[in-house]
């Protein structure tokens, strides 16, 4: 049986760091590297940034939407990322954000965390919003294949905390009772379970305790989007060994020079290092 995804994302943090790269081609970025808004453009972009960062950084995080822009031809560059990227031992989490009921989310969960499936990666980001319990059918394909989850639970648009801080009959808010959940599904996991949280790094204070999740806390919003890795005391504060920064356009933007890349990657790096541990 493949080992766990909480397990396999663990190691890989502790060999190459705990940095997670977000492959966001959106049209801007690829003119700045000189390419053209096309699956050809598309492609190409992948090549040049899984071939910098693939055995350099622990997981990628591709923006599905930004491929499903093209149709047919740019799912196609998305199931060849995903080829890619496993060639080199990294990680993918797909950034998909799927959420649904019964017969739909069971299809969900059967595209992107099956065996077989072309678009099949590590980890995928699901949605909570129609009821924490409407994901279980990924969370049982996840946990029969080795694969993981990342749980929307406080993001940083201004629109979340309409929803996120709201107060149930319980007296929870609805964030925080998305986090008791995950800690449930990943009781006695070791060294971590494999349905994470993600939740932005710009948030601040919340008054969500995360310390019982037990799991991987994708923490998106680092560098251009104006979190620094000292934010993520913070938002996290005891449960920093369990963060996973993301940022794409802080590395992004030092593209197409593969050196460049690296070089970005490498400062984001010890920056995250340096507040982590």
């Amino acid at each position: 049986m493949i080992e766990p995804f909480g397990a396999r994302l663990a190691s890989a943090m502790a060999n190459r760091g705990p940095l997670c790269v977000g492959i966001d081609p959106h049209p801007a970025l690829l003119a700045s590297w000189g390419l053209p808004d096309s699956p050809v453009g598309l492609q190409q972009f992948v090549d040049i940034t899984v071939a910098a960062l693939g055995e350099q950084v622990a997981i990628f995080k591709p923006q599905s939407a930004f491929f499903e822009r093209f149709g047919s031809a740019g799912i196609a560059v998305l199931e060849r990322l995903l080829v890619q990227v496993r060639e080199t031992g990294a990680l993918v989490l797909m950034d998909a954000k799927r959420g649904d009921i019964g017969s739909t989310m069971g299809a969900y969960a059967q595209a992107y965390l099956s065996d077989g499936s072309p678009l099949a990666s590590d980890a995928v980001t699901i949605s909570p919003y129609l009821g924490f319990g409407s994901l279980q059918p990924a969370l049982d394909m996840a946990a029969q294949t080795g694969r993981g989850v990342f749980v929307l639970a406080l993001t940083s648009n201004p629109e979340g905390p309409q929803l996120q801080h709201a107060v149930q009959a319980d007296g929870r808010m609805v964030a925080q009772a998305i986090a008791d959940a995950a800690g449930a599904a990943n009781a006695g996991a070791s060294p971590m379970g494999s349905v994470g949280l993600v939740i932005g790094a710009t948030v601040g204070v919340t008054g969500v305790d995360v310390s019982g999740v037990n799991g991987p806390l994708l923490a998106p919003g680092l560098g251009a989007q104006g979190a620094t890795a000292e934010d993520l005391r913070t938002v996290f504060g005891s449960a920093l060994a369990n963060v996973v920064p993301t940022t794409s356009r802080e590395v992004l933007s030092a593209g197409p020079s593969a050196a460049g890349l690296q070089d970005a990657a490498a400062r984001m790096l010890e920056q995250i290092r340096q507040v982590l541990g």
